[in-house]
């Protein structure tokens, strides 16, 4: 089923942390930021969650691994990983 981007918010999942308990959680942003990434705001995607290029480039990379030999994958996962950590955590503490 195709879905266009505009549409798309109507779909979208609520945070059950923030609904429970009333705080953001670390993902708190990322299905918005998709959706503009699916709409082509690129800039206002990353203002919304900037942890996603780094999942995407994490993402993108786990991927490509499982289908190409890539020297020194191990420590390429780990520097991604530890990135989108660092990303995702520094984001949160900003928050507030």
């Amino acid at each position: 089923m195709y879905l266009p981007a505009e549409g798309i918010e109507e779909y979208m999942l609520p945070c059950l942390i923030k609904k429970t308990i009333g705080v953001d959680c670390l993902g708190c942003g990322m299905q918005r930021s998709i959706v503009l990434i699916l709409k082509g705001e690129f800039v206002a995607a990353f203002y919304m969650y900037p942890a996603i290029y780094p999942v995407i480039f994490l993402f993108v990379f786990l991927i490509f691994d499982n289908y190409f030999k890539v020297k020194h994958s191990e420590r390429i996962k780990f520097g991604l990983a530890a990135l989108t950590l660092i990303t995702i955590v520094t984001n949160y503490i900003l928050k507030f």
